[in-house]
């Protein structure tokens, strides 16, 4: 069985560096790196007294690791916004968390080199547990500024209506 069903001709996998993130049913503007999407389910061992020294395995609770977000330092607010309703300083005394409104689900959208949608994967109920605002400084460096926002989140799964595209080719016609 061909690993591409709509593309039989191609064998590589997809590259990782074209990517989008959306949430508000808007992109994001800048950014540059994601962390995987990561899920461990803890093993919960058991046996019955009457069997030898064997143990059964099933699985336990499932844990979604949270997904870290960079992109470069700009005007847009999208990142300091979101980091302020999980806990605002000027908020004033037991206001501080927007209970209502501080969990997003988020899309992330996988591409593929021709800038395709390939994959897309939604992730539920996440919040910003973790935000850096301004990297390390340093006169001496010749870097991009990064800021960077940890999303815990309660899940994520593939969006099955997202089709493998017909890849282009340079002698079709426009």
């Amino acid at each position: 069985m061909a690993q591409f069903t709509v593309n039989p001709q191609r064998f590589d996998p997809y590259k990782n560096y074209r990517f989008r993130l959306k949430w508000d049913g808007r992109y994001v503007a800048g950014i540059s790196k994601i962390s995987a999407l990561k899920r461990t389910t803890s093993v919960v061992e058991h046996r019955d007294g009457g069997e030898a020294g064997t143990t059964r395995k099933s699985p336990g609770l499932t844990r979604f690791e949270p997904v870290t977000i960079e992109r470069g330092v700009t005007h847009d607010l999208e990142f300091e916004q979101w980091a302020n309703k999980v806990w605002d300083l000027n908020a004033g005394p037991g206001a501080e968390v927007s209970l209502k409104d501080f969990r997003k689900d988020i899309i992330l959208e996988f591409h593929n080199e021709a800038g395709q949608l390939a994959l897309a994967y939604r992730i539920y109920r996440c919040w910003p547990s973790e935000v850096q605002m301004l990297p390390e400084l340093d006169a001496n460096a010749n870097a991009v500024a990064i800021q960077s926002m940890r999303l815990e989140n309660e899940g994520w799964e593939r969006d099955t209506s997202v089709v493998e595209p017909a890849e282009p080719s340079f002698t079709d016609p426009p």
